[in-house]
């Protein structure tokens, strides 16, 4: 990834560093790092940033809250459980934030960071 401005945060923050219980490797090379990304119910993953922009694919979706720089920023509705199906998104650098899993079924994802 080239920016303009050097990332800020330090490697130990690193979503592999920093949240190893909900980040595992896949894949990592020159071009991407491929992430699995596992909260089980009730699990609040500690704070980390991810440093590439990257491709997010939920295949198990559940009730969330998002955190950034500790402060709450997200809720998942409460709601009838989804129609199957995958979730693909699309996102940029993320600095300091974490995931509470929310509800009775985990959360899965597969992140592709492109570097």
């Amino acid at each position: 990834m080239t920016t303009e401005q050097p990332w800020p945060w330090p490697e130990t923050m690193d979503a592999l560093a920093a949240a190893p219980g909900s980040h595992r490797v896949l894949l990592d090379n020159d071009r991407v790092r491929v992430l699995e990304v596992v909260i089980e119910p009730g699990a609040h993953e500690p704070e980390h940033t991810h440093q590439a922009p990257s491709v997010m694919i939920v295949d198990e979706p559940a009730r969330i809250r998002y955190y950034a720089g500790g402060t709450l920023r997200f809720e998942s509705p409460a709601r009838p459980p989804a129609p199957p199906g995958v979730r693909v998104r699309w996102l940029e650098p993320e600095g300091p934030h974490s995931v509470e899993n929310i509800d009775q079924r985990r959360y899965h994802a597969i992140r592709v960071e492109l570097k």
